[in-house]
């Protein structure tokens, strides 16, 4: 009997959710305020985490910048700064180094006080094949996109836990979901950057702290220069990002307690097909998109970026 009523009670359930998320799909959730709030950002040098900075400074809140280049660092609180509401605050941090993340957090927390929205945007891509990879550049890799995450949540989100307040939000990648040739190390800390944050998730929800949220996004290569070099073979149906545009939705979607953000849309299309699709119809996919070779003009970013 007990399986009978937890099974209607989790297909009722299931139902409600569905049909909840296709009328916030049509009508907004309303926007919350984050005016006051403390936003860490690391990798804010540059990129999407400099366009995050300047939008989260103009919305009014405290903007923490983590960066290992003074010079782009610099560059950015100039911008933050410009805005009229908000504080600027700037570390350099390099997010490789766990003991460093650890010092630099305590200074933080010290100086400016309790971060109440975490966003993990440090990212490096070294673009060789497995067997051209220096071991080095792997691990840095792996240290940068994936451990960061671990450190830096050591390090915030006791603080969050005790208020039943906060946000970590973990800038992944559409890479974390779908394996790439000369992409492996970088795939494999996107894969497990989003487990990691799925994971924290849980626990926050099985902990009851229904106030500390996660965000988990996920876009296709966004034209920053991180992957210089590479093309879509069809812009039009998968077309590389404008910066402007993934940081408005990283807003929105942290405003909006939206928990996943794939981008483009089709990303959303390609995992489901890759769910239940054979393994030849997916590679046969991501050939005809021209994934399986996208990263043969890689450049990246110069070494002074």
């Amino acid at each position: 009997m007990n399986f009978l009523l937890e099974s209607l009670k989790v297909i009722v359930l299931l139902v409600y959710y569905c049909l909840e998320s296709l009328v916030f799909f049509v009508v907004p959730v309303r926007k919350k305020n984050v005016s006051g709030e403390i936003v860490l950002i690391t990798g804010a040098g540059s990129g999407i985490g400099r366009l995050l900075a300047v939008k989260f400074a103009s919305l009014g809140a405290t903007v923490v910048l983590w960066d290992i280049n003074q010079e782009g660092l610099n560059c950015t609180v100039g911008l933050a700064k410009e805005k009229p509401a908000g504080r600027v605050h700037s570390y350099i941090c390099d997010c490789s180094k766990r003991q460093d993340i650890y010092r630099v957090a305590d200074q933080v927390k010290k100086e400016v006080g309790d971060v109440s929205i975490l966003i993990n945007n440090a990212g490096i891509v070294v673009g060789k094949r497995f067997l051209d990879s220096p071991d080095s550049l792997v691990e840095k890799t792996m240290e940068v996109n994936t451990m960061a995450h671990f450190w830096t949540y050591k390090a915030f989100l006791p603080a969050m836990i005790a208020a039943n307040h906060g946000h970590l939000v973990s800038i992944a990648s559409a890479a974390g979901l779908c394996g790439l040739c000369q992409a492996s190390d970088y795939c494999a800390s996107k894969f497990a950057a989003v487990g990691f944050a799925e994971s924290i998730d849980l626990e926050m929800r099985s902990l009851r702290k229904t106030g500390v949220k996660t965000t988990i996004v996920c876009p296709f290569i966004i034209n920053t220069g991180m992957f210089d070099g590479v093309k879509s073979k069809w812009p039009r149906v998968l077309p590389i990002l404008d910066p402007e545009y993934v940081a408005e939705r990283i807003i929105r979607a942290v405003r909006q307690n939206q928990e996943i953000v794939l981008m483009p849309h089709i990303v959303y299309f390609s995992l489901v097909l890759k769910s239940f699709l054979p393994v030849k119809a997916t590679v046969l996919l991501l050939d005809y998109f021209g994934l399986t070779d996208i990263m043969n003009t890689f450049k990246g970013r110069s070494k002074k970026e």
